[in-house]
């Protein structure tokens, strides 16, 4: 799975999004550290929802056993980022 990083520089600012996920922002006067913020906090909002999911799951009976789930997990390729002028 990728998602999309825009990343653009604003008054000595780079401020970043990531398109596919509300909420998940970032700034940092260095380009590169932006990045590396977007992504820490795209994995963190992906657990959280993760977390979130599951509990809701749990509290409604329909949580599998892990031994009677299909699951993979996902390395995440993200944060393409493209520069904005």
């Amino acid at each position: 799975m990728s998602f999309t990083a825009v990343v653009k520089e604003v008054a000595g600012w780079w401020i970043g999004w990531i398109e596919e996920i509300p909420g998940v922002n970032s700034r940092s006067r260095i380009r590169d550290e932006l990045v590396d913020n977007l992504r820490s906090a795209l994995e963190e909002a992906i657990e959280l929802h993760r977390a979130e999911a599951r509990a809701a799951a749990d509290a409604c009976g329909i949580w599998l056993p892990f031994s009677r789930m299909a699951y993979a997990e996902i390395r995440l390729g993200c944060c393409v980022d493209r520069h904005e002028a």
